[in-house]
């Protein structure tokens, strides 16, 4: 059996029985080829784990060394791609049990605290159409906690400022429900009055389709969807705006939001559904970086410390 043949049906499986999305899909299938070209002229690829750990062993060797989280991701893509052709008789020997993933290593993703999250939001100009929608983008993310491809594939049918929420379909395209606090509702107000109905026509007048759903809830000045870099350029513009020195992206802000609630004394599986997290081991990761902030301010503060 060649690895292509045999890739092209287990992503064909995660397409149309596990509902997987594209993106995810397309992240599988770069991992898995990649590995199927390290298969090149081993026919006991299928038969043995020998391959396998050569292939992931490589990854950790010059002269490219890949990161931790990489070699832990593309092993795990190659052990669930066995485990598929185990169970679907493919292969006579369970080779993903014979193979181990590398040991996470605990990452504490950046925040911001309080004061540097008001002056990023603070930070985009009232005074000119970009800075209202780059304001009510950034108070969304934060409001909500939303990754940046989730807020940039909302239409304006999925936000209501009436009943405040906005609905999400994330990961696994599931869906989830979200509240909408006053800052952001009324960041969006405003970008939605002044600054959208312009953007619209534009995007209308050369397509009437893009009024579906009540079009991109996020536009460009040129009437369409915002993308995901210039939504980046707004963000890194606010940050030095802002003078927050160090690493800003969309997801800083998603992890400031967790980070805060927990800090608040929010319920972990609140926060979980939050985020839409599949598993809470995912979220549990905010209690260290919790901890983590509990110690600083204790040393800090304490006059024993």
């Amino acid at each position: 059996m060649e690895p292509s043949a045999a890739i092209a049906g287990y992503l064909h499986y995660l397409r149309v029985e596990r509902g997987l999305s594209p993106a995810t899909i397309a992240a599988y299938g770069a991992d898995l080829r990649a590995f199927a070209t390290a298969c090149t002229g081993r026919p006991d690829w299928s038969a043995r784990p020998d391959a396998a750990r050569e292939y992931l062993s490589s990854m950790s060797r010059p002269p490219r060394v890949l990161r931790p989280s990489t070699r832990r991701r593309r092993a795990a893509a190659i052990r669930a791609f066995y485990r598929f052709l185990f169970a679907e008789e493919l292969i006579e020997r369970d080779v993903a049990g014979l193979l181990d993933l590398p040991r996470p290593q605990r990452h504490l993703p950046d925040t911001l605290d309080q004061s540097q999250v008001d002056a990023l939001l603070s930070a985009p100009a009232a005074s000119t159409a970009e800075g209202l929608r780059d304001r009510a983008l950034l108070e969304l993310l934060y409001a909500c906690g939303l990754r940046i491809g989730e807020a940039l594939r909302l239409d304006l049918d999925d936000v209501s400022l009436r009943q405040r929420t906005v609905r999400v379909i994330g990961k696994g395209d599931r869906e989830r429900l979200l509240p909408v606090g006053e800052p952001a509702l009324a960041a969006l107000s405003g970008y939605l009055e002044s600054v959208r109905p312009a953007w619209l026509e534009r995007a209308v007048a050369r397509d009437p389709r893009a009024a579906r759903r009540g079009g991109p809830l996020f536009m460009s000045a040129q009437g369409r969807r915002l993308s995901r870099m210039s939504a980046w350029r707004g963000i890194r513009r606010a940050a030095l705006a802002a003078g927050i020195r160090g690493h800003v992206t969309p997801h800083t802000l998603r992890h400031s939001f967790a980070t805060h609630l927990l800090e608040g004394g929010a319920d972990l599986r609140v926060v979980q559904e939050l985020l839409g997290h599949a598993s809470i081991t995912t979220t549990q990761l905010y209690t260290h970086l919790t901890g983590e902030r509990i110690k600083q301010v204790y040393a800090r503060a304490h006059p024993r410390a």
